[in-house]
């Protein structure tokens, strides 16, 4: 069974690991732990068997939100972690009074892209060149 529970600083170790595997610019350590002691942020993780399988962020300014991150471990994808992690998300930031979700995410990641779509996403926009190794355009994408 998968628990979505709010991350932890325990759980950057792990978590650090499923983000150097997931993305060729990973955040760092110091990164995650900056955003993870700041009030205007959630950060949440999905744990089975007492592993950490997978995370998901937000920044929230009054009632808008901007999802930093959603990752699952290669060994936990295609079983509905991400979409639990996302779910979970729109929950509680809705709790906090946003209103609207916003991300980006690479215009060649499909089965990203199906998943925001599944939940309620719409792309509004594009941003050419927004990724790094390789370059790559950032679909906009907004739930509101």
């Amino acid at each position: 069974m998968v628990q979505i529970r709010e991350m932890q600083l325990d759980d950057l170790e792990e978590v650090m690991e499923i983000e150097n595997d997931n993305f060729s610019k990973p955040w760092t350590e110091t990164g995650f732990f900056s955003f993870l002691i700041r009030n205007d942020t959630l950060f949440l993780v999905a744990e089975k068997n007492e592993n950490i399988c997978g995370y998901c962020g937000v920044v929230m300014v009054t009632d808008e939100g901007d999802i930093t991150n959603v990752a699952v471990s290669k060994q936990y994808q295609n079983q509905g972690i991400g979409g639990m992690l996302v779910d979970e998300l729109i929950h509680r930031t809705k709790e906090a009074g946003v209103t609207r979700l916003f991300l980006e995410v690479r215009a060649s990641n499909q089965p990203a892209i199906h998943l925001y779509q599944k939940k309620g996403f719409e792309q509004n926009g594009l941003r050419k060149n927004y990724y790094e190794a390789p370059v790559e355009d950032a679909l906009l994408m907004m739930r509101g």
